[in-house]
């Protein structure tokens, strides 16, 4: 059973080479005349997967590039050294031997992204993962509500990196978005990024709490004027997390600033995503929004914790034709 799809889809490398975000000086007057009309980006978001249908084959290769984008996650406040083992060795093998011979595709290296956990359980992530070449994300920043003062923040960072994270999931002030302070984000968000020194910085807007679209396409600007190197959705803790329209307004925010600057930001999709299926209108979301080249780790992430196990159940319906009992692929 071969994958002549997933050779198309996912072997491919970036046209050019990526050149870290440097960022520019904070133009007030490209962010005032930001506009989002919230009607067209919902009609927009609901015909951009309706119209396009995956099965078969196609499937299971964007499924496996799906799991290629994961940061997988665990953000609990029972987390310890031994789930983030388990958790790192899904991520070392997110899906079966069997299957992956089945699908002729065992020589490809599927593994996930990255490996997200909050910065005390970086050591045991990064010794889990040592020699895997998988990186260790770390959120920080006084997660998820990013009140305490930015003091503590930066020194969270700054010990996340010591501990062995290469990438910062660090969210914004909220207060900063909803009261027009731009100056004050930009400010924040180049404290931010200074702290992550050569770590990739993805910066969390909690677009959910952001109030409108505008406020979302702005925030996203902002953010990467300041030297973000990804912008994401949610923190996976808010009441409403990553949504096809927020996820639309910022990459196309993501495509704005690279006809300006010349500079690839990436996108990650955060919070409630837990099926195949919404991993697939987020991939056909980036292919038909931004170029190919967003459709690989560098470019773009889907933080999640479960979603592999629904991937891993549909990888297994396409290789035996049925689904398997949920007893071996439980659904949280």
């Amino acid at each position: 059973m071969s994958m002549p799809s997933f050779q198309r889809l996912g072997t491919i490398q970036p046209s050019e080479e990526l050149r870290r975000n440097a960022g520019m000086p904070l133009d007030l007057d490209w962010v005032n005349q930001v506009q989002a009309n919230r009607s067209a980006i919902e009609n927009r978001a609901s015909t951009l997967t309706a119209r396009r249908t995956i099965k078969q084959q196609w499937q299971a290769a964007w499924l496996l590039r799906a799991i290629c984008c994961i940061d997988l996650t665990t953000l609990a406040g029972d987390d310890s050294p031994s789930r983030i083992r388990r958790l790192c060795a899904q991520a070392r093998h997110p899906v079966r031997d069997d299957l992956l011979a089945a699908m002729d595709v065992r020589d490809l290296g599927i593994r996930t992204a990255a490996v997200c956990v909050y910065p005390t359980m970086v050591p045991h992530a990064f010794r889990a993962l040592e020699g895997s070449g998988i990186p260790v994300a770390s959120v920080a920043a006084a997660f998820p509500a990013g009140l305490s003062p930015l003091k503590l923040r930066l020194e969270e960072i700054a010990y996340a990196v010591e501990a062995g994270a290469t990438e910062i999931d660090a969210v914004i002030t909220r207060e900063h978005v909803l009261t027009a302070s731009w100056e004050r984000l930009y400010d924040e968000v180049v404290s931010l990024r200074d702290a992550c020194g050569g770590a990739c910085f993805k910066v969390i807007l909690a677009a959910g709490e952001l109030s409108t679209l505008r406020n979302v396409q702005r925030a996203s600007l902002v953010a990467m004027m300041a030297g973000a190197d990804f912008i994401k959705t949610s923190t996976g803790k808010e009441a409403v997390n990553a949504t096809l329209e927020t996820g639309l307004t910022m990459v196309r925010a993501i495509r704005e600033y690279r006809e300006r600057t010349g500079y690839r930001v990436g996108f990650k999709a955060a919070g409630g995503i837990r099926y195949a299926k919404e991993a697939l209108q987020w991939l056909i979301l980036l292919r038909e929004e931004l170029k190919r080249e967003w459709l690989e780790p560098e470019l773009f992430r889907i933080g999640a914790s479960s979603l592999l196990n629904d991937i891993e159940r549909q990888l297994e319906e396409y290789v035996a034709g049925r689904y398997s009992a949920g007893y071996r692929q439980p659904a949280a």
